[in-house]
């Protein structure tokens, strides 16, 4: 299976394709530049695997929640790259991406939202047999909080040992508030690592099953993951340097 994956949800252009039994990446910190990066690098990466747009079979990208400008680019490129060649797109979670990629079972990921807020979730992975290796179950829903708001761990899929410290905190948000959140975490926690961001490796392992089993959707169906109601700033917030 041929695939292509994609993320703008963070300052990191994050492209990977799977061609076979082959994989091409491409990780770079772009800041804002994504949209005049993301094209020639998608090409380079297609050239890389003497592919051609065509001779992919899916595009999985990842659709939020992110930086609302990256969120919405990489949701359009996959959009129109699948609509304009025919082929079926998967939209991943950014979230749950970023515990993919912590290489953990049970990841605690809170991201970065700017304005004192960031965007959180809890995931558990599966560790039955009849599982896929990549399923997860979502403990704390994704949502956009307050750091001291972060919700305290439930009893989850395992419904035992939920309060052990058998827990990783990944993503940006604990870079900016690791104070506040490992107060609130200490009993689970392990360890921490805040340089985690959702890679494109990370989208295509967890697309991947989904394009295996025909899951895919029509690329004119494909849509941001949204969790902020307010996706804009004043005149007077862009001049003080907020950003969503």
């Amino acid at each position: 299976m041929n695939l292509l994956s994609l993320d703008t949800s963070t300052e990191f252009l994050s492209l990977a394709i799977q061609a076979g039994d082959n994989l091409f990446t491409h990780h770079q910190h772009v800041g804002n530049a994504s949209s005049e990066l993301i094209l020639p690098q998608i090409q380079a990466l297609l050239d890389a695997a003497n592919m051609q747009l065509k001779d992919l079979h899916g595009i999985a990208f990842g659709a939020g929640p992110g930086a609302f400008t990256g969120v919405r680019i990489a949701c359009g490129v996959a959009q129109g790259l699948g609509f304009g060649a025919n082929i079926p797109v998967v939209g991943v979670n950014t979230l749950l991406a970023v515990a993919q990629a912590s290489g953990a079972d049970k990841v605690i990921v809170c991201l970065d939202a700017r304005m004192g807020e960031i965007y959180h979730a809890t995931f558990e992975k599966a560790n039955t047999r009849d599982k896929h290796e990549n399923e997860w179950h979502e403990i704390s829903e994704t949502k956009v909080c307050k750091p001291e708001a972060a919700p305290i761990l439930a009893v989850g899929a395992s419904k035992i040992n939920i309060l052990e410290k058998q827990w990783v905190g990944a993503g940006s948000g604990w870079a900016v508030y690791g104070e506040i959140l490992s107060s609130i975490y200490a009993k689970n926690l392990i360890k921490t690592n805040a340089y985690i961001t959702p890679t494109a490796e990370a989208i295509l392992q967890l697309a991947r099953p989904i394009f295996a089993a025909g899951e895919a959707m029509p690329a004119s169906e494909a849509s941001p993951i949204y969790i902020r109601n307010r996706v804009a700033l004043t005149t007077l917030q862009r001049e003080a340097g907020q950003r969503l």
